[in-house]
């Protein structure tokens, strides 16, 4: 890999590249070598690739999810998170069950088929209110899906909100390292109890999303590797990744956001490894850089997430600085995103936009 000057043999990082696409595992010390020499010229090499894989199973079609964040309590600690439990800052609300379906109902209209309940672990929600919330949704959208993204619950709640309906649920893991874990959360959270959570919601037959933040504090290459790992084992159906922005009113408003160019690669990488999986273009990515929705689509991304919460809390939701909501990010402006992602070769797709291996 290195030789006795030093030099990086560039043929081996296409090489690695090449196997990863053929489905081979990469150990660690070859992921960190790929992680750590990232160039314009392999990043469009890999990112060639990827969009190859994605038309494969997708063609150019690039599925929609319409996302209401309604609620931004929380009873967790994260240290990265603006809706913390001690953000005292924090301005909070919780949208009531009429308002929730009206989102659903508008975004129906201008055509989205997944609808995503969002929120903070609040325990105004118990799982009785959550599953009249999807048994609504479902009983009067029967074509929609309803994905949640409602963090930790017990095996029980998640099998109580199955059966109402729920179709999928994104539980991002964050990390796959304990050690990393530990630097991104208080004591009193678990990631054994994370990961028991993730591999719960698979059992149970839920559409599951797992992920990671690119360049949170502490990580590390060998980090990002063991997410990479995990993630072939995994095999989630849906992995949203997108670079740490920090929040002024968290004990993490000092550190250095996530780099653009090495979540882009990792959108590649994803693609490539997991080929059939359902990859977001985050608005984190968005927010970092101006067209940052479409080079993500370019680098093997096939979802985007609109906002369709009232607009009156949109900026309360703010789990990073800046937080993109209105204009693209909003469900409002559907037609100008239409025109965007046409003049990058892709479409956006009507349909509930399930795993394919699940069609």
């Amino acid at each position: 890999m290195e030789n006795k000057e030093g030099f990086i043999d560039s043929k081996e990082l296409y090489s690695l590249i090449d196997l990863i696409g053929s489905g081979n595992e990469l150990k660690m010390d070859e992921w960190v070598l790929l992680l750590s020499n990232i160039s314009d010229d392999l990043s469009e090499y890999l990112f060639e690739k990827a969009r190859t894989v994605k038309e494969k199973y997708y063609g150019n079609k690039v599925y929609i999810r319409g996302l209401i964040e309604f609620t931004n309590y929380c009873k967790n600690n994260c240290y990265y998170c603006g809706i913390r439990r001690d953000n005292i800052k924090a301005d909070r609300y919780r949208l009531s069950d009429e308002a929730i379906l009206e989102c659903v109902d508008r975004g129906h209209d201008l055509g989205f088929r997944t609808f995503v309940l969002q929120g903070g672990e609040d325990l105004y929600y118990d799982d009785d209110h959550i599953c009249r919330l999807v048994s609504s949704i479902k009983e009067s959208w029967p074509d929609s899906a309803v994905t949640l993204s409602i963090g930790e619950k017990s095996y029980e709640s998640y099998k109580a909100y199955y059966l109402a309906g729920a179709d999928r649920y994104l539980l991002r893991h964050e990390t796959a390292g304990k050690e990393h874990y530990k630097s991104l959360h208080p004591e009193e959270m678990s990631y054994d109890n994370r990961m028991r959570c993730l591999y719960d919601l698979k059992e149970i037959g839920y559409q599951v999303g797992a992920g990671f933040m690119v360049g949170s504090p502490d990580q590390r290459r060998e980090d990002i590797a063991r997410d990479l790992i995990f993630l072939k084992k995994f095999e989630p159906h849906m992995v949203g990744i997108g670079p740490f922005i920090a929040h002024k009113d968290t004990p993490f408003k000092e550190e250095k956001n996530g780099s653009l160019k090495e979540t882009l690669f990792l959108l590649g990488i994803i693609r490539l490894m997991l080929p059939k999986v359902l990859l977001p273009s985050t608005t984190a990515l968005a927010t970092i850089a101006k067209k940052g929705r479409e080079l993500g689509i370019m680098a093997g991304a096939n979802v985007i997430m609109p906002n369709l919460s009232p607009v009156k809390v949109r900026k309360k939701y703010l789990l990073y600085d800046n937080k993109l909501s209105g204009g693209l990010e909003g469900a409002e402006g559907i037609e100008i995103l239409k025109k965007s992602l046409e003049a990058i070769g892709s479409r956006i797709s009507a349909d509930r936009g399930d795993h394919c291996s699940l069609v």
